[in-house]
Parts: structure tokens; sequence; C-alpha cells
């Protein structure tokens, strides 16, 4: 069940990418991080489970769709399928990936560490996580603001493209 919902977590975040109605890209991210939340269920770090699904599926979503309900985004015809930042957020992802991959293999266990027997508490997932993952956090904080970043450029570049 952990491999499926890994899978479906990847396969809805690959099609973030390739759709182009912001709807369906707003479902694909709510399907994203449902997978995401089963995946942490699974791995038995419930508490996280609880916040990816109430706070980020719940409360961020709601305000997301809510925002592209109020926008109106229509697409011009005849428009481009794809940005030209395509390949550099394509080179810039993989780039990310294979950091976080050395960091992975770096490690030494490959897997990331599941509540087994032991009670999972709070002060034990704050503790390795500001002692043994703060690199993934700090390079996924930067990729989600240089992602921000580049919607924005790429709002502005069809804006004024538009007129």
């Amino acid at each position: 069940m952990l491999g499926l919902f890994g899978v479906m977590a990847l396969v809805s975040a690959a099609s973030m990418l390739v759709l182009r109605e912001p709807m369906r890209v707003a479902l694909a991210l709510v399907t994203s991080m449902s997978s995401l939340g089963a995946v942490y269920g699974l791995m038995g770090v419930h508490f996280i489970a609880a916040f990816q699904v109430l706070i980020y599926v719940g409360a961020v979503m709601v305000f997301m769709v809510y925002v592209i309900m109020l926008l109106e985004v229509k697409e011009a015809p005849g428009s481009k399928r794809f940005s030209r930042f395509v390949v550099p957020g394509f080179i810039a992802g993989a780039l990310l990936t294979a950091v976080l991959g050395v960091s992975v293999l770096r490690s030494g266990t490959g897997r990331a560490p599941v509540a087994t027997g032991e009670v999972f508490g709070l002060v034990p997932f704050s503790s390795a996580f500001l002692t043994q993952y703060w690199l993934e956090f700090e390079l996924t904080t930067v990729f989600l603001v240089g992602a921000i970043v580049a919607a924005l450029a790429v709002v502005n570049v069809s804006r004024r493209r538009q007129g």
C-alpha cells in the first residue's frame, strides 16, 4: 500500500506540470497531498499525516481553489503549451532530486525513520528534524520559493504579452 500511495503522489505531482487548467492542477495537488498524508500514516507518523491532511489539503487548498475561482483564469487562444521556463525548471528539479538522493544515500539507511515499537512523540521528532534532516528541509524551502518566483515571472510575462 505504501508504494501505491507513493506512486499516486508522484503521478499527481507530475501531472501538475503538464495540465493546463488551473482547477485541474489544484485537484492534482490535492491528490498529491492526500497521497502524502496516506504515506505518512502508513509509515506510522500519524501526527504529521494529520497535519498534512488538515492544514495542507483542508486549509491551503481551499484557499487556493477560492483564489483560482475568484481570478477566473482564462487561457488565451493560440497560446503556447509550455513556457520557456520548462527546461530550466526540469533541470532544477533534477538537480534537487539528485541532491536529496545523495543526502539520503549518505545517511546510511536509505529510508526515513519509522516509529516501530516506540511511541512517536513531538520531542523525538523535533530533535531528529533539527539535527539530522535540516538540510533537506532548507533545500525544500528554497525550491518552493524558487517555484513561487518562477510562477510570478510566468504570470508577468503572459500579462505583458496580452496587453
